[in-house]
């Protein structure tokens, strides 16, 4: 039996709460009625891509099956769902002189339409990391800024057009970081440049992951002028940007460490969120980049801003979950780069809301139970670590709300079905619903039935929210999946055209604890 507390506080009756999903992680059928292939369908294929070798063309054949997970989200009793659109359904080629897939229109207008039937708010992604492979066949996608901007404000502009009369809630893109970086820069995730020739033939680490940034900036930016332009006023909805951030502690007090980690944090999260807020790049960004950080042009930047270690990609900070007397952290996840740490969850809400004074939503929060994938079904339902995980950042959640006084919103938990994990193949499993691969049959883990229990105690039905949504300017939304990733310099590749280590100064700058966040910056209402 999966208990919670009696609640001494309640969030109000107009906060959302949900489970996440992603297009190419969920719904198979890569070739069917017409969608063409992003980038993530043959890089899944290539040898040594995946951990288990397998690609995304079955997933949890979702697309068949959506009425199912449709169901299950009733069973749950939540209140929204957080899922992306595929451009490559779209618009199978990509560009905004290629044609428009009606079929691809139709699955998500008869998706949207379940949800809405069944009293579940639709809360759309439009990017989630499958770009459409004609694109970057065409002139590489991210890397230039001139023809990816306009051809992704065409793609949003029909979905506007299409979906926006029902989808309240956009967000444009998810994780630039992750785009940039991992697609970039280490070239672990699709197109998989890298400046490493064991990992990739092509790409150039030093520069290709802060081009790519700008490019997914402007794009971002320019999608959300165009809907404030054409489509709010009469479609009366929101929109914004998914951003995955660390939150960092230092190591210890030392004056280093402390820089440290407001160094990862710049890197991480205001490397977007500062464009967007405060209207520039954060200025250790341009100290270690230089003129390899792309400049935003005046008029750019006119639209883009709303009323230790080797490793530049973490800030040159190292990275643990070790505290300095030798234990850990929390609870070790399947993944090395998550452990349960609940409190790093109310800094990382207390952190945003301080620096940026907006409102918040936590779009993905969740954590991979360790070994989930070798157990039977039978064991991997009573999934007591991520119960424990959940329980913990749910009484952060509220302390922060009741205590901090932060804004928070809404709460999407990651993820609704175990299903692809990009790199990890099928072997890392998110789900609070339990997949069997073979048969595609789903169970619900005591996780999910953790979490709609919880919610149904601890959401007012009668008390409105103190500040109604329609009077915010500007909403920004952070999550949290207190992710732990241990990194160290002697096993971080450290591409060679990388900008040099610095000499002299503070010296080695010692590893600090590391928590993952998402966040959603809802541009103007």
């Amino acid at each position: 039996m999966i208990a919670t507390n009696a609640p001494p506080y309640k969030l109000p009756t107009d906060f959302l709460w949900g489970f996440a999903t992603a297009s190419f992680q969920i719904e198979g059928a890569t070739d069917a009625d017409g969608r063409g292939k992003s980038i993530w369908d043959d890089f899944s294929k290539i040898t040594g891509k995946t951990l288990d070798g397998r690609d995304g063309d079955v997933a949890t054949d979702s697309y068949h099956r959506w009425q199912e997970d449709l169901d299950l989200l009733v069973q749950y009793g939540v209140k929204s769902y957080r899922f992306s659109i595929s451009w490559s359904r779209i618009i199978p080629s990509g560009g905004r002189e290629d044609p428009v897939n009606e079929a691809g229109i139709e699955f998500y207008s008869d998706f949207i339409d379940g949800l809405l039937a069944r009293g579940i708010t639709p809360f759309v992604t439009l990017y989630h990391w499958d770009l459409p492979q004609a694109l970057h066949d065409r002139y590489l996608g991210w890397l230039n800024k001139g023809e990816i901007v306009l051809d992704f404000v065409r793609y949003a502009k029909v979905c506007f057009e299409r979906f926006g009369d029902r989808v309240k809630h956009w967000l444009t893109m998810n994780e630039p970081w992750c785009i940039s970086i991992l697609g970039y820069g280490r070239g672990v995730f699709a197109p998989g440049r890298s400046s490493d020739r064991l990992r990739s033939p092509e790409g150039n680490s030093s520069t290709e992951p802060w081009i790519a940034g700008h490019s997914v900036i402007l794009s971002h930016a320019y999608a959300v002028k165009l809907y404030r332009e054409e489509f709010k006023a009469k479609q009366g909805g929101e929109i914004g940007i998914t951003l995955n951030g660390d939150w960092a502690m230092p190591y210890d007090d030392s004056i280093q460490n402390i820089e440290a980690a407001q160094h990862a944090l710049d890197v991480a999260i205001g490397w977007f969120a500062d464009p967007i807020y405060l209207g520039q790049y954060p200025a250790y960004m341009k100290q270690m980049l230089g003129d390899r950080l792309p400049d935003f042009t005046p008029e750019e930047l006119a639209v883009v801003k709303e009323a230790g270690g080797e490793d530049e990609f973490q800030g040159h900070v190292e990275y643990t979950f070790t505290r300095p007397d030798g234990t850990q952290l929390g609870t070790q996840a399947h993944c090395a780069w998550l452990q349960d740490y609940a409190p790093g969850f109310r800094d990382l809400l207390n952190y945003l809301y301080k620096r940026y004074r907006k409102p918040i939503y936590v779009t993905e929060n969740g954590f991979a139970v360790k070994d989930e994938d070798k157990k039977t079904v039978e064991e991997a339902l009573q999934d007591d670590d991520r119960v424990q995980y959940y329980r913990g950042v749910t009484s952060s959640l509220l302390a922060a709300v009741k205590e901090d006084g932060v804004d928070v919103r809404g709460y999407f938990g990651w993820s609704l079905l175990d299903n692809f994990e990009w790199a990890d193949g099928y072997v890392t499993r998110f789900g609070v619903t339990y997949v069997d691969y073979e048969t595609q049959k789903r169970y619900p883990k005591d996780s999910g039935k953790f979490l709609s229990q919880w919610f149904k105690e601890h959401v007012d039905n009668d008390k409105p929210s103190s500040i109604p949504a329609t009077i915010v300017k500007v909403i920004s939304a952070a999550g949290n999946s207190v992710e732990t990733k241990v990194v160290h310099s002697a096993n971080v590749n450290v591409p060679k055209d990388a900008a040099p280590k610095k000499k002299g100064g503070k010296g080695k700058k010692a590893p600090f604890a590391r928590f993952t966040a998402y966040i959603s910056a809802f541009l103007g209402l």
